[in-house]
């Protein structure tokens, strides 16, 4: 295969993260923020002159997409691969990326203090030699995602310069708000016309994830009786106290500190209160569709029982689903993380199946009935100063893309449709 253009992949990088594209939470515009659509246009251009068709840009959406024409006679289905543009919560303003060439192991010392340090970031000692980009410690990098665009491009500038090289209609899509998780839900998949599809969020090469979180928020309210303590015997209804015993009927050992792999968890956000008036926010996740139903049905059950030892009402909640896993869904089209397997083990890449603790679009787009599991960017130290990616890892994304595009034209026709098993 022809060689990465690996200057290309780090001039994008560091083009895109030095535009503000960080989203707001609070923001009802589609999309949150003015530098994401900035972004979004830059890419847009950057699509044309790698000569993509079918190209579009929806102000509904806020959704970039493209499509790089099949070379193959074969009938291959169509692919596709989504990255996002938006960046965390997090000083995104003025981000100066450094570039450390021939990374010797060493500390790095950025600004206001802060030391990119081996002993506590020992991950950085696999890129011995490597092309090393961080922010200067004033801001975050941008890495997730725009490590995971830069690779994509690099991919398509590839394979649009070699066009013997085989692979059937590659879609491409550029988004907004995945970091608060918005952008996605707004996507028209009527626009991106694949079988299934890859988000290139966060992670190391090798690493495939097909199952997230499913995630839940809830917010339970209490309400009490306020009487003089000294008369309160048979009056007084503290709702302070019953919040507490809400709390207390949560499983102890199901929290975040106790959890990792495909473990799930209640977490308790915020409990604030006094006699009169309490309220408990927290969150629910599990990566089982049954656990997660268990988990809701058990704040459920809590508070019809506190209503009924205290009264009708005195306890009351809202509750609604953020984002469901795609691993059931994924789980009825195990070629289309076999595929993956196969391309990965064919560059000698260790393949990891393994949890992906938090959300990603592809919920959003798996629920919209396109399987989207998540590969990686090869980033690290992701929403902080410390982020950091290697212009090489970035390479190592436009190769496995590659590789997964051609080994989809070698075996649709002999589709490897076994199951799939938690590896992690």
């Amino acid at each position: 295969m022809p060689e990465i253009d690996q200057k290309y992949i780090q001039n994008k990088f560091i083009e895109y993260c030095k535009v503000n594209t960080r989203s707001d939470e609070q923001s009802t515009a589609v999309p949150t923020t003015a530098g994401q659509v900035d972004l979004l246009k830059i890419i847009e251009k950057e699509l044309e002159k790698l000569g993509l068709e079918n190209i579009s840009f929806s102000e509904e959406d806020s959704y970039l997409v493209g499509k790089l024409k099949k070379t193959t006679k074969k009938e291959v289905t169509p692919i596709g691969f989504v990255a996002h543009v938006d960046t965390a919560d997090f000083n995104a303003e003025n981000v100066k990326p450094l570039v450390h060439q021939n990374y010797d192991g060493k500390d790095i010392f950025l600004k206001e203090g802060r030391v990119l340090s081996t002993s506590e970031f020992p991950s950085l000692k696999k890129h011995l030699g490597e092309t090393l980009i961080t922010a200067d410690g004033t801001t975050l990098l941008g890495a997730d995602d725009k490590a995971g665009i830069a690779g994509l491009l690099g991919m398509l500038k590839l394979l649009k310069e070699n066009p013997y090289l085989e692979h059937g209609d590659i879609w491409v899509a550029f988004g907004p708000d995945e970091e608060i998780g918005k952008g996605a839900a707004r996507f028209n998949v009527e626009r991106f016309p694949v079988e299934f599809a890859y988000t290139l969020d966060n992670g190391d090469p090798g690493d495939i994830a097909f199952e997230t979180f499913n995630a839940a928020a809830a917010t339970i309210d209490f309400h009490g009786t306020v009487v003089h303590p000294g008369e309160a015997y048979g009056l007084m209804v503290n709702a302070a106290l019953i919040a507490s015993e809400f709390i207390q009927a949560l499983p102890g050992s199901e929290v975040p500190e106790n959890s990792k792999d495909f473990d799930g968890y209640f977490m308790v956000l915020s409990n604030n209160g006094n006699v009169d008036y309490a309220k408990i926010q927290l969150i629910i996740r599990d990566f089982d569709t049954d656990g997660f139903e268990q988990k809701k049905k058990l704040i459920t059950g809590t508070v019809d029982k506190l209503n009924k030892k205290y009264g009708t009402n005195r306890v009351t909640f809202e509750m609604h689903d953020q984002y469901h896993s795609p691993g059931d869904l994924i789980k009825e089209h195990p070629y289309v993380v076999n595929l993956v397997l196969h391309a990965y083990k064919s560059l000698g890449l260790e393949p990891k199946v393994i949890p992906f603790r938090g959300g990603t679009d592809g919920d959003f787009i798996s629920e919209k009935g396109i399987p989207t599991p998540n590969l990686f960017n090869g980033g690290a130290n992701f929403h902080g100063p410390y982020e950091y990616v290697t212009t090489e890892s970035m390479a190592l994304l436009a190769k496995t893309l590659i590789e997964i595009a051609k080994q989809h034209v070698l075996l649709n026709d002999k589709r490897d449709e076994s199951p799939l098993k938690r590896k992690y």
